[in-house]
Formats: C-alpha cells, structure tokens, sequence
C-alpha cells in the first residue's frame, strides 16, 4: 500500500476518534460543572479542560475569560483550533475523500453526511442551546462510522490503518479524560484534613465519568461495589475487557500492526510490545504509589512517540505543526 494511502487512512480514524473523544471530555466536563460547587472551581474545571488538551494557548489568543460558554465555542467550532470538534470532523472527511477508493461507500458517505449534517447544527446552534444533545449526536455518528467501516469492509491492510488510528487516538484521549477528572477532583477536594467529602456528590463525580466513557454498566459488572476513584482508574486504565481502556487500546494497536509490518518496523513492534506489557503487568497500587498525573503524562509521551514511529515506519513523516496537533 502506499504510504499516502496508509496516511489518509490512518488520519480519518484519528480524527474521527478525536471528534468523539473532545465530545465526551466536554460531556463531563459540563455535568461536573452543574454539581454543587464554588464558581471559582467551575472555571478551574474548564481551565483543565484546555490544559489537559495541551490548549490553553491557542485558547487565550482570542478568549479572555474561562467559562463554559467560551470553552464549548473553542473546542466545538473554532476553526483556528485544530482539535476542535470541526476541524477534526472537517479534517476526517477531506481524508477520506483522497482514498475514496479505498473506502466503500457506506464508509464515504457516513463521512461525508457527518460533515453535512454538522453544518445544520451549527446553524441550530445546537451546540449552545443542547450541548448534551450535541455531544451524543457526535459520539453516534463516530460509532456509527466504526460500525460501517466494521460491516463493510474488506479486512485488509487499509482496514488495519484504521484500527491503528483508532486506537491510537483513543488510548491517547482515555488517559487525558482520566487525568482531567482526577485534576478537577483534587480541585474540588484538596487534600485537607479539615475538608469533608460529600459521598453523594463523589459518586456522580465518578458516575459521569464512566458514562462519559460508556463505562458506567461495565463498572457495575466488573466490581459489583460502591464506586471508588481507585477502582475507576483500574477499570479505564487495566482492565482488558474494557474497549476504551489503556491496556485494550494498546493491545489494539500491538494486534494491527502486526498485518502490516514491513522491513523497517520491527523497532516500532517492539515499542508498543512493551508498552503493552508493562500495562499487563502492573497494578493499580504500583501506579498510585508512582503517582497516578505522573504515570498518566509518561504514558501520553509514549503514545505520542508511538505515533511518530508508526509515521515514520508507514504513513507520511509528520512536520512540527503535525506533531504538536497529534499531542
């Protein structure tokens, strides 16, 4: 396959993932925020949000003030920034346009009507009068997309660039909607003796997380127990039977590449081996102890290079502005 068809490929599914994943972070970004707190917490919440997002400098070049309504504009349809939800959905369609051939067609036009269809919204704007509405329009047409491209096509090295993308892209954004929850809930409650937890108000913390991540049913049946951030942080980072967790995004991308590995990526096989392995072996009580931020940034640094090395290996070699949009 040539390498720019491996590229566009490969980039669809990216920015397909990243469109539903930036949905899911502002989803529970936006429950966190109608829970009882002070408004100095709920700016500090949103703040996170860009800050996880590696976006807090393309955000304060045209927003002086962090607030709900600022952030979801920033992150929904501001076309300067190149994560948010439209340049991603923009980005997938004009990549799947470029390999129409090596698409079917189903997979095409549920690209294309996504692009379509996200233009009447905007219009609506459903995005500020239903944000809720919105993000699981998004999160529908992305699944929607997985499940045409799972129904349609042939399994072939081109279906293989897709799962790497998707993969990829979701392990990165699994450990950034993680690592933004566990930073709003040290805001919200410092480590202080004298601070008084509210275990009603805990509990639909963590319970919008899992929802945000399809977790919430799996959580139940996994742990059959009250919900604990600990118990949170194992299920979305270890658990392999969860489809969105660290160690099953890995082991997604371990699988598809080795269908189309070629003379030069045995160094890149390798690398996401271990990866994999050390996911495998570990614990939750390792990772606490080694601290959960500090574990989760050196595996967003490992995502990324795998990244760079797939490029490297198969796709089109990424420029600066392409690696700093990637991370």
């Amino acid at each position: 396959m040539l390498s720019s068809t491996a590229d566009h490929l490969f980039w669809m599914a990216r920015y397909t993932e990243r469109a539903e994943n930036t949905a899911r972070m502002l989803d529970v970004n936006l429950e966190n925020s109608l829970m009882p707190q002070s408004p100095q917490a709920v700016e500090q919440g949103w703040l996170a949000q860009l800050k996880i997002s590696e976006l807090e400098h393309y955000f304060f070049k045209k927003y002086d003030k962090v607030n709900q309504k600022n952030v979801i504009d920033f992150m929904v349809r501001d076309v300067d920034n190149p994560s948010s939800i439209a340049s991603c959905l923009k980005a997938a369609r004009e990549n799947a346009r470029a390999v129409r051939g090596s698409l079917t067609t189903e997979v095409w036009e549920t690209e294309n009507i996504t692009w379509l269809m996200l233009q009447d919204h905007f219009k609506a704007n459903l995005h500020r009068t239903n944000p809720s509405q919105f993000f699981e329009w998004v999160k529908f047409r992305s699944h929607l997309s997985r499940g045409v491209t799972f129904g349609t096509m042939l399994q072939d090295e081109s279906f293989n660039f897709i799962r790497l993308g998707t993969f990829l892209e979701r392990a990165d954004n699994t450990a950034r909607i993680l690592d933004v929850k566990f930073m709003i809930s040290q805001i919200d409650h410092p480590t202080d003796a004298s601070t008084e937890v509210n275990p009603q108000a805990e509990f639909y913390y963590w319970a919008a997380l899992l929802r945000s991540v399809s977790a919430f049913e799996i959580y139940r049946k996994v742990y059959r127990d009250v919900i604990t951030p600990e118990r949170v942080a194992e299920l979305l980072m270890l658990q392999p039977g969860m489809p969105r967790s660290l160690v099953a995004c890995v082991q997604g991308v371990v699988e598809n590449l080795k269908p189309v590995r070629n003379d030069i990526s045995v160094l890149t096989e390798q690398f996401s081996q271990n990866l994999f392995k050390e996911l495998e072996q570990t614990s939750i009580e390792k990772i606490l102890e080694f601290g959960l931020h500090a574990y989760l940034i050196k595996f967003l640094e490992n995502i990324n290079e795998l990244g760079v090395r797939l490029s490297n290996d198969f796709l089109v070699p990424m420029v600066p502005q392409e690696l700093a949009i990637a991370s």
